[in-house]
């Protein structure tokens, strides 16, 4: 499989981090939504969004095999390292892009004066009996209700 990042997911399943190589993650599917459903990440705004998403990951030793982010919600497909949690590894997520995207837009900033842009909780799930695969191109062929493609996290 190919990361985010054009890597080729080598090695046997195994990933070299800093001073370590461990055995590589688990696949995850994320989905967490905007406060009150508001949809505010279309245009330059989910595009910033993709891009800090990304950075977080990277810093974090976490791979994107699949994304989307949509006007009103964020899914992704991801590898976690194991010495990070789930919940560790969405707190990074959404407080980090949140924090940055309040920052960096005054129209947010005013619409999510309480500085929470996400809501509370996330959904989480493994693979289970669903093949990446078909979790990839559910992510991929998700379709938000006007074209706006742009948002893809390829």
């Amino acid at each position: 499989m190919v990361d985010l990042y054009g890597h080729e997911a080598g090695n046997g399943g195994y990933s070299q981090g800093k001073p370590t190589v461990h055995r590589a993650s688990s696949t995850r599917n994320l989905v967490w939504t905007t406060k009150y459903g508001h949809e505010v990440l279309g245009g330059d705004v989910g595009q910033r969004c993709r891009e800090l998403l990304r950075e977080i990951a990277r810093s974090q030793e976490m791979i994107i095999y699949a994304g989307s982010v949509n006007r009103d919600h964020v899914h992704m497909m991801i590898g976690i390292p194991p010495q990070i949690s789930v919940s560790r590894a969405v707190q990074y997520l959404k407080g980090k892009s949140s924090q940055k995207l309040l920052s960096e837009y005054a129209g947010l900033r005013k619409r999510y004066w309480g500085q929470h842009l996400w809501a509370r909780g996330y959904w989480v799930a493994t693979s289970g009996n669903v093949t990446d695969e078909v979790w990839k191109r559910y992510i991929e062929e998700q379709k938000p209700p006007e074209p706006d493609d742009d948002f893809k996290v390829v």
